[in-house]
């Protein structure tokens, strides 16, 4: 129905994602570059537009478009490779973009 989602995402057991933990004092802000670029780079990588996002001390919200016509543009063997950009596969997707195919069973 749309290609806008708002998604929230929250920490459990009174863990902090940042700022500091006033149940053990610790401090966890310097993971705050850390999320904004994990953010910032799976924008990048998948049909994914961020529109907005906000850090807070035990969740975090994303506003995200999906790029409907980036996504289906892409083939088949980009689609894996945006993909390794993150992860680094598995066995059966490293060999498909290094062989270039794959048997009929796998």
């Amino acid at each position: 129905d749309t290609n806008y989602y708002h998604c929230v995402s929250r920490c459990t057991r009174h863990a902090f994602l940042l700022g500091v933990d006033q149940f053990y004092g610790r401090d966890y802000n310097h993971r705050r570059d850390w999320v904004e670029d994990r953010i910032k780079l799976l924008g990048q990588v998948f049909a994914i537009d961020v529109a907005a996002y906000a850090v807070m001390s035990n969740h975090h919200h994303v506003v995200l478009r999906v790029d409907v016509e980036k996504a289906q543009s892409w083939t088949l063997d980009e689609v894996i490779q945006q993909w390794h950009r993150i992860y680094k596969g598995n066995f059966i997707s490293r060999r498909y973009l290094a062989e270039g195919s794959l048997p009929l069973a796998e």
